[in-house]
């Protein structure tokens, strides 16, 4: 990436060039990487007003960048860089203990349930900023994807821009299997083996991010199966086929099973019988992830529920 703008002159217009690194990404995230400290609510009001411009023309959030494209950007105000969030040793240890795999171009963690995957809302720090913190000699690191703060499980993270373009392009099809298991309310009938129901993001009045089934909403369809039942209780695997926010959980909801100590998407009879069971986190766990890159052998990775979740479960076989 170069930068055409007069250096030192603060609050100017900024025409950058883009390089291979960063070609094939979204221009939103783009956007967001470099911009740090811009309010994300500021990048997307300047993107539907036309204020980030590729090649001199208006263009939309999802534009995929180009080698050579010229991204202008507005004046803005962007806050100097702070000093890093100091990370507690407790989740430092954590995240070097779960490293599931690692090669040249990707690290994949078993994310502990609690820990975000980035710093944001009134968060100082996430799984991304610990790792940086952690690998000083990774030049590039970057979320693959998300997990929502209390879900465990895989993650990927890359570290290479060509992997992340390639792993972002098969997400968008069926490149990359993600299976989850999760302890949902109720009994969940084995012949009801996928839910497909279009999903809308809303922001509610506190601010928080919920997702609901809505006709107008986007496409999302999640795989069940059926693991084990219980008095109360069932124990499925789920394959989201697409990757909306929180999809695995409200599609739960909307079958009448509810993942038990879920404090978003629940009902009473969910709430009773998570409490009943002592679980005080969301049992919904990321366990395995299937996928092939380029010129190399097929990934298969796969990350054990967590010791909380393994004795909830032992304790209903009891």
């Amino acid at each position: 990436m170069s930068d055409d703008s007069p250096p030192g002159q603060a609050g100017a217009v900024r025409q950058l060039q883009i390089d291979a690194d960063a070609a094939g990404q979204r221009l939103d995230n783009y956007l967001l990487r470099i911009l740090k400290g811009v309010p994300k609510t500021r990048i997307y009001r300047g993107l539907r007003k036309g204020e980030f411009r590729i090649n001199r023309g208006r263009t939309r959030a999802d534009y995929r960048l180009l080698e050579g494209d010229i991204l202008r950007i507005p004046p803005l105000h962007q806050p100097a860089a702070n000093a890093p969030p100091v990370i507690p040793g407790f989740w430092a240890g954590q995240i070097q203990d779960r490293i599931v795999h690692e090669d040249d171009g990707l690290l994949v963690i078993n994310k502990p349930s609690g820990l975000a995957v980035h710093g944001g809302s009134g968060l100082n720090f996430g799984l991304i900023e610990c790792l940086r913190q952690l690998r000083p000699a990774d030049r590039y690191l970057e979320l693959v994807h998300r997990l929502d703060r209390d879900t465990s499980g895989l993650i990927l993270v890359a570290r290479k821009p060509a992997v992340l373009r390639e792993l972002h392009r098969q997400l968008r099809g069926e490149g990359v299997d993600k299976r989850y298991v999760a302890l949902v309310a109720g009994r969940w009938p084995r012949e009801r083996r996928v839910v497909e129901a279009p999903l809308q993001k809303n922001i509610v009045q506190s601010g928080e991010r919920m997702v609901r089934v809505a006709r107008e909403g986007k496409a999302a369809v999640t795989r069940f199966r059926v693991l084990e039942q219980f008095t109360g209780a069932t124990l499925v695997e789920a394959r989201p086929v697409t990757g909306r926010t929180h999809q695995i959980r409200v599609h739960s909801q909307f079958a009448g099973h509810p993942i038990l100590g879920d404090d978003k998407y629940n009902d009473a009879a969910s709430v009773a019988r998570a409490r009943e069971l002592g679980l005080g986190r969301l049992f919904l766990h990321a366990q395995s992830l299937r996928f092939t890159l380029p010129g190399k052998a097929p990934l298969l990775l796969q990350a054990a529920l967590d010791n909380d979740l393994e004795f909830i479960l032992n304790s209903i076989r009891k």
